[in-house]
């Protein structure tokens, strides 16, 4: 029998656990190339051979995905799987309907199939829609289960720009680490805060081997999902986090809806900034689709290191990047502080942008008078640092999860934004995760008799 031709549409991230997990060693596929958007300077690389195993000898080339139709007719493939995250259910059937018209059969692969067994307890903090406050949420959980004696390691969905072989296991445990593995400002803000916090984490390209290394310091890992994107582990305890400033595409974005229906615990997050009716819709909605899961209301309150920058002053607002860009998100933590503190007025950045910051405006053209904090690689970096000291501003407000100014040179007075999870209203995480690991404790026992 002729093996199945594949090609897997991905990101930089799902599309190569697909491969590791599904493909990899299964002699009835063989995987022609991947296609990659969303991250830019991702494509024309190779996944390489030390990656790819025995099978693949030369790696597997990476296209952009405007090239997919080409790819599709010249090597007669058979089946495209879908393997990056957080996009509409149309975006979704849009590329079904291209693959299917090409001739190739499209492809979601479950859950079931794509998730490792870890020996050690699992929590799995997962959302609907990036930047609905998944991050604030798995440092809560780390620290709670610090708290009840347990040694925690998170594992973070990965975003792996630059050379794989390096950046198959990563383990920071330092924000020395981060240098060392020569992070950008994407992975800076993932990894950094749960460092501070006195949490190791590990991210990468092969997730096996990540779990085996984890397993050997961990009496708990927290899977820590970006991009909302599914668990890669099995998780002993699903907690979803939703967000009522965007009611609706908890049940109409992929695969947002997959973990709602997933989840064990479902956090309907800053019902302090959201208006009434919209946290309302978003409760019907996942009521609708998942009754057995724990409903908990929370805040995202923020902290501000020096008020005293932001009232009557003309400031420019800096924002976590792909919660503005893919994440669609129209403000975040930056924006709520100019708000509440009385900013003069948001200067609008985009008369100043230059180079590859420029043309995220243009990608995304409804981002606004915001700044996304685009920062994937050196060069875009330093785009950052130009837009950012070219706006006339009085202040700059920091709204990204770490902290901008030890990775750039702003010329200009800042302030940075930090926000936390503060529950409101239904069952405490501390109970569900002390019943969880009461579960796990007496399963063991009986195990040993």
């Amino acid at each position: 029998m002729r093996k199945r031709r594949v090609i897997i549409m991905g990101a930089a991230g799902r599309d190569f656990h697909n491969f590791n997990t599904v493909f990899r060693d299964n002699p009835f596929y063989q995987v022609i190339a991947f296609t990659a958007t969303q991250i830019p300077n991702i494509d024309g690389r190779k996944y390489p051979a030390a990656l790819a195993g025995k099978r693949y000898p030369r790696g597997i080339p990476i296209y952009p995905e405007s090239k997919l139709p080409s790819l599709i007719a010249r090597h007669r493939i058979d089946e495209v799987v879908f393997s990056y995250s957080d996009v509409s259910y149309p975006y979704v059937m849009g590329k079904s309907s291209l693959v299917m018209a090409c001739g190739a059969d499209f492809t979601l692969l479950g859950a079931e199939q794509t998730m490792l067994r870890s020996r050690v307890p699992v929590v799995a903090v997962v959302a609907a829609r990036t930047g609905s406050g998944k991050s604030q949420t798995s440092r809560k959980v780390c620290a709670l289960l610090r708290d009840a004696g347990k040694r925690v390691v998170a594992v973070r969905h990965p975003m792996p720009y630059g050379d794989l072989v390096r950046q198959r296991v990563q383990r920071y445990g330092s924000i020395e680490d981060l240098h060392r593995f020569k992070c950008t400002v994407e992975e800076m803000e993932e990894y950094e805060p749960h460092i501070v916090a006195g949490t190791v984490i590990y991210a990468g390209v092969d997730y096996e081997a990540i779990l085996k290394q984890a397993e050997k310091e961990a009496d708990v890992i927290v899977w820590d999902g970006g991009n909302n994107d599914l668990s890669f582990y099995k998780p002993d305890l699903t907690i979803t986090v939703v967000d009522p400033h965007r009611p609706g595409h908890e049940r109409s974005y992929y695969p947002g809806e997959t973990n709602v229906r997933l989840a064990d615990v479902i956090i309907v997050n800053k019902v302090d900034s959201a208006p009434e009716e919209n946290v309302r819709i978003v409760l019907e909605n996942v009521r609708a689709v998942n009754s057995h899961a724990a409903i908990i209301q929370a805040a995202s309150p923020i902290a501000v290191e020096d008020p005293s920058l932001i009232p009557g002053k003309r400031v420019l607002v800096v924002e976590d990047g792909p919660t503005l860009t893919h994440g669609e998100m129209k403000f975040g933590a930056g924006t709520l502080a100019a708000n509440t503190f009385g900013a003069l007025e948001v200067l609008d950045p985009r008369p100043w942008a230059v180079r590859s910051i420029a043309e995220t405006f243009a990608r995304y053209p409804d981002i606004g008078v915001l700044l996304p904090a685009m920062g994937y690689g050196k060069r875009q970096m330093k785009d950052l640092e130009e837009t950012i000291n070219a706006v006339p501003c009085d202040t700059v407000i920091i709204g990204t999860p770490i902290d901008l100014r030890r990775v750039i040179e702003i010329r200009k007075p800042s302030v940075r934004v930090s926000y936390s999870l503060e529950e409101r209203s239904g069952p405490q995480l501390s109970e569900i995760l002390g019943r969880l690991l009461a579960k796990r404790s007496k399963a063991r026992s009986r195990r040993r008799r």
